[in-house]
């Protein structure tokens, strides 16, 4: 009788294999609250290593962190009408503390718009004062009505910058340098998923915002999943909490806005955009373990030169775990270690040993080879770096065949059942868009014939990027 699967194979169930390799790669668990989850470490690593890449670019674009409370005044959130009424639906608020019911309500954090714009209106002054660039690491609530593990839960994990500027023009150049610079750059060049670029409809941007900026990946599926966004303010959060500043001509300015977020979902994303039957494959820039050495069998001689190994692999720079628990069949530690993703397993047993060769399994690009042991830090980290690229272009082509240009809403439908469509806007407009929705199919977002994000939506040969998502 053959051997069941590890994990359901993709072909028969994707939202199992899903499930099943949140649960057998250790990623997370549901909480105990409906909606919720529990990150366990080696995902918490994944997010980590996620917060350190972006932090380092965040700042490098000029936004200093800070932390606001979790609790917001719901006066707060009915200010900005269109802001509340997108987010009723999701709000969790608290009536009652200490034994006793509040004076007023609160909410807890599901965006902190609002409450980071009423210390904005306090610390801004003066055009010297802009612009005002922040960013927290925080946790939001979202009531959630279909939870699924890091894509829709109740609570996540996320960071959300929040800006101020002294003209339109500055926050609309800042709004995309976030997308482009930031959220882009790490999702291609750390994550390696080839993301999409582009603008939001009026009927999918955000609540209160003038324009919604995103990066959509398409997954193992055929399905989108909106990975980030950048959204331009305007001034509706700044005329709603009086947040102006005095120009240098003497005159009183409100000032222009974008606030803009990544968060727990990318872990989801990575998931469903490189992994396969056996498990995760984890980008050799994201992963926290680059390379494990494995000592196949007891044997004094083998557990030395793994120990030796590792500390030469992480001398070199690599990320690296070294695996001795001879205790446990060396099977069940690869099958462990491929469920993970790590990109590199040096195998190394007596015989290996005695030829002055390890074993290299390639989690990525698949199969093994052998390596010579003296030779290891220079061969990991050319096999590293080759992997990352083979995984951005497998994502890339994958999307490129799963993307089919259409002429006509019918033929949208038909291409989002397996992928993506491309349609002229122009054939689409909102009432399409409506007619789309009620087949369970969206406008992912705007692009222009080039590629790159169109400026408005009736700028000329704009293109409707169509299909359903997560």
């Amino acid at each position: 009788m053959a051997k069941a699967p590890v994990l359901t194979p993709q072909a028969d169930d994707f939202p199992r294999w899903y499930q099943d390799l949140i649960n057998k790669a250790e990623l997370a668990d549901n909480g105990p609250v409906r909606g919720t989850m529990v990150i366990r470490p080696y995902g918490y690593s994944l997010w980590e290593r996620m917060q350190q890449e972006l932090d380092a670019r965040i700042k490098e674009a000029g936004a200093s962190n800070a932390y606001f409370p979790l609790f917001i005044p719901q006066s707060y959130l009915t200010r900005e009408a269109e802001h509340v009424e997108g987010f009723s639906p999701e709000l969790a608020v608290v009536t009652h503390g200490g034994g006793k019911e509040l004076e007023e309500p609160v909410v807890v954090r599901p965006t902190s718009e609002t409450i980071i714009n009423e210390y904005f209106s306090k610390w801004v002054q003066s055009y010297r004062d802009l612009p005002l660039l922040i960013n927290q690491w925080a946790n939001v609530v979202r009531w959630e009505m279909r939870p699924r593990v890091f894509l829709r839960t109740s609570e996540f994990l996320w960071q959300e910058g929040h800006t101020a500027h002294a003209t339109y023009e500055d926050a609309r150049a800042y709004a995309e340098r976030i997308l482009h610079r930031v959220y882009a750059d790490f999702m291609v060049n750390v994550l390696g998923i080839s993301v999409v670029p582009g603008r939001k409809t009026a009927k999918e941007r955000f609540a209160g915002a003038i324009n919604t900026l995103t990066l959509e990946g398409m997954m193992r599926d055929g399905k989108a999943l909106q990975l980030g966004t950048s959204h331009e303010l305007g001034q509706n959060f700044a005329k709603a909490f009086n947040t102006q500043y005095l120009a240098a001509d003497g005159g009183r300015e409100h000032v222009w806005q974008t606030s803009w977020g990544v968060s727990t979902r990318m872990v989801g994303g990575l998931i469903m955009s490189h992994g396969d039957d056996n498990g995760l494959r984890v980008p050799p820039r994201l992963a926290p373990v680059q390379a494990v050495v494995l000592a196949i069998k007891e044997d004094e001689a083998v557990v030395a030169k793994v120990r030796e190994v590792g500390e030469r692999l992480k001398a070199a720079g690599v990320r690296v775990v070294v695996d001795d628990r001879t205790d446990t069949p060396f099977g069940r530690r690869a099958v462990d270690w491929e469920l993970k993703g790590v990109p590199v397993r040096v195998e190394i047993g007596p015989r290996d040993l005695q030829g002055g060769t390890a074993m290299l399994a390639r989690r990525i690009a698949g199969g093994k080879e052998p390596a010579r042991i003296d030779e290891l830090p220079q061969t990991v980290t050319a096999v590293l770096a080759e992997d990352q690229e083979l995984l951005l272009r497998q994502s890339r082509e994958f999307r490129e065949a799963r993307t089919a240009d259409v002429a006509t809403l019918g033929e949208a439908a038909e291409a989002a059942a397996t992928g993506w469509a491309r349609i002229p806007w122009s054939e689409v407009g909102p009432e399409g868009e409506a007619k789309l929705a009620e087949q369970g199919v969206t406008v992912r977002c705007l692009v222009a014939e080039d590629g790159s994000v169109p400026d408005d939506d009736d700028t000329p040969g704009v293109l409707a990027v169509i299909g359903r998502a997560y």
